[in-house]
């Protein structure tokens, strides 16, 4: 599969971070897409994200996850999470007792409120939320698009 690379020049307002497309078999993609549609590599297996539904979030509406990576593939050390929060939709305070958490964002723009300093989601931001820290995240007009992982796992 050949793939090409361009500088996307609709770019959040005020964003520093440059945000590609990628052309993937003529088909246009972002860095979001990319991941969404990737794939897992391991010795053992490959396994597709295409086909990995994505869950409603138990608690906070307009949230939704693609388990990509869980406890049973880690024997319970982390677990890796595609994550999408509708436009102007929120991941309220909370706490995990137990696990770090971090934050990849990789499209759409936003807020995180972490141990009560607030940090501007953008692509390229990377956040570490330690165990116990109350934290919540506040999607943008455009949403927000990231990669949590927890250590010990989620789920």
């Amino acid at each position: 599969m050949r793939f090409r690379k361009f500088l996307n020049p609709y770019r959040t307002r005020g964003s520093s971070f440059r945000e590609y497309t990628y052309f993937i078999g003529g088909a246009r993609m972002d860095t979001f897409e990319l991941f969404n549609n990737g794939k897992l590599v391991l010795p053992e297996k490959e396994a597709g994200f295409a086909e990995i539904g994505w869950s409603k979030h138990p608690t906070f509406k307009g949230v939704e996850l693609k388990h990509i990576i869980t406890a049973k593939d880690t024997e319970g050390k982390f677990s890796y999470h595609l994550v999408r929060i509708a436009p102007d939709c929120s991941i309220g305070n909370h706490t995990h007792e137990t696990q770090l958490e971090t934050h990849e964002v990789i499209k759409g723009s936003g807020k995180c409120v972490n141990a009560g300093s607030t940090i501007p989601y953008e692509p390229g931001t990377i956040s570490i939320m330690q165990a116990g820290v109350p934290h919540e995240v506040d999607a943008g007009s455009e949403g927000l698009y990231l990669f949590a992982k927890f250590m010990p796992a989620l789920c």
